[in-house]
């Protein structure tokens, strides 16, 4: 596949950003041919890159193929909120959570979030992996990440009826107050932990250090998300003033938005 030159696409200083889960891909689950395929036109005419919460092993399950790598796929890959990214298949400079907490504030941090889930009452199941450590940040989920689709649905049920996720964050919040972190509440069974300013707009540094880099001065930032409500984990780069802001239902909303804004 080949591509443009970033300063030789047709859209000029316009970058186009996509959240993964429920915006690219269904939930933990792959992408479509159909949407791939409108990926592929669009880098035709601009840069495009993803900013998802993740690490890049799950993007490359859900974005990539074992023959095709993620990081050909987009120009810019911000795994982790852009603590992990990419240009153009490079890597770039990495950020470490455990280093700017320390491990004793972090053995701390766990320690809570296992016991408060120990003590949760009336959760659908229970299936490991309640804190998945990351490079950028932490991702607690009450019901374990490994559970199946079938779980998942049955705890984003109870957890819209409990306000399990949202109680959790609060406890937090109060419990922690002095480590400056921020909690975001995103997908299906789970939400992030991370320092404070390393949200989603994170990636965005990267994005204004392509004009050092390649003389290019992305003026128009499109980002989509189906997170982007107050308290999702899309939210502060969708409100972002540097941003311009696409709130999308599921992937094929966003096939639908992407289509009408570029012509495609």
């Amino acid at each position: 596949m080949s591509f443009p030159e970033l300063q030789d696409r047709p859209i000029k200083e316009t970058i186009c950003l996509f959240d993964v889960d429920g915006t690219l891909t269904p939930a933990r689950q792959s992408a479509s041919p159909e949407m791939l395929k409108l990926l592929l036109q669009l880098r035709e005419k601009c840069a495009i890159g993803f900013v998802g919460g993740s690490d890049l092993v799950k993007q490359q399950e859900q974005l990539g193929t074992p023959s095709v790598p993620v990081t050909s796929l987009f120009d810019f890959c911000f795994a982790e909120n852009g603590l992990t990214a990419y240009r153009l298949g490079q890597p770039l400079e990495s950020t470490s959570f455990l280093k700017h907490l320390g491990e004793p504030n972090y053995q701390k941090l766990a320690k809570f979030v296992l016991r408060y889930i120990s003590e949760l009452e009336g959760l659908p199941a229970m299936r490991g992996t309640f804190i998945e450590f990351r490079n950028g940040m932490i991702n607690v989920s009450p019901v374990g990440r490994n559970a199946s689709k079938q779980e998942r649905d049955e705890f984003e049920a109870w957890d819209k009826g409990t306000g399990c996720r949202a109680k959790f964050v609060e406890v937090l919040k109060k419990e922690f107050a002095d480590l400056g972190l921020t909690y975001s509440i995103g997908g299906q069974i789970s939400f992030d932990v991370f320092p404070t300013g390393w949200d989603k707009t994170y990636a965005l540094r990267h994005v204004e250090a392509e004009k050092q880099v390649s003389g290019i001065d992305y003026k128009h930032i499109h980002f989509f998300g189906d997170k982007s409500f107050k308290g999702g984990n899309d939210y502060e780069i969708y409100s972002d003033e540097r941003t311009i802001g696409h709130a999308v239902k599921g992937p094929e909303d966003t096939m639908k938005i992407v289509r009408e804004t570029f012509g495609l």
